[in-house]
């Protein structure tokens, strides 16, 4: 893939928790990763394999302990909290198994929070772009209601549509269906899929799912904290 297409890469990448002390902890060996923009993958692996640490160093609420990690080209083991920070808000857009919504806040305001992080007060344009997208995942009639009042489907939902108001390069999603059922899970996964294609962001699902990593055009199979299996530009290297 030419650097232009290149959303997200890392290089080498491991993890050591409690480094030097009786507590250390290896769980990631020498990752090497590529995902270009429009790319669809699907994360996988058993309980403890490292996806979870994975999926924390991706979206920059962690840094590696060896390697790099570049962001549309640009290195991020060495920022500093607030320029990650900065990164993250303008390049990563997250949705999780537990969506995280403000219980007290309007639909609408949920969606708008990621604006109003970045800028303070939403302007007219961010109003009607989170109403477009409120349209999108089918909760026009919702922008007044609180949070609570929806069902677990329509949360994920909103928390889809927060996620995809920044227009992120790149969405990671944990477990994002976890908590529902066959067809709201289908139904959500759906929304990935549309979006991926009408947005061109690079997108990262961790599942435990196989039918819906199925449905992924590129699955990143993640072992004992090394890729042992995926299609396009990704490999696992180093050992013990």
């Amino acid at each position: 893939m030419s650097e232009s297409e290149e959303v997200l890469r890392l290089a080498g990448v491991g993890k050591v928790y409690n480094p030097g002390t009786p507590q250390e902890s290896a769980v990631l060996h020498g990752i090497d990763l590529r995902l270009a923009r429009g790319e669809l993958a699907a994360l996988i692996g058993p309980s403890g394999s490292g996806k979870t640490t994975l999926l924390n160093l991706v979206g920059l609420l962690d840094s590696p302990s060896a390697g790099e990690l570049y962001l549309q080209g640009r290195p991020t083991r060495e920022l500093d909290d607030t320029a990650r920070t900065r990164l993250r808000n303008e390049a990563i857009g997250f949705v999780f198994q537990f969506h995280h919504l403000i219980p007290a806040f309007s639909v609408l305001d949920n969606v708008l929070m990621p604006l109003m992080i970045r800028h303070g007060k939403p302007g007219a344009e961010d109003i009607e772009r989170t109403r477009d997208l409120l349209v999108a995942v089918g909760l026009e009639g919702f922008a007044a209601k609180k949070a609570i009042e929806l069902s677990g489907g329509q949360q994920q939902r909103v928390a889809i549509a927060r996620a995809l108001v920044t227009h992120p390069a790149l969405l990671l999603a944990d477990e994002p269906t976890g908590n529902l059922d066959t067809r709201t899970a289908e139904n959500v996964f759906e929304l990935f899929r549309r979006f991926n294609a009408q947005f061109g962001c690079a997108v990262l699902v961790v599942t435990h799912d196989q039918r819906l990593a199925a449905g992924c055009p590129r699955t990143v199979e993640l072992v004992d904290g090394r890729i042992v299996g995926g299609a396009g530009d990704v490999s696992g290297s180093a050992s013990r």
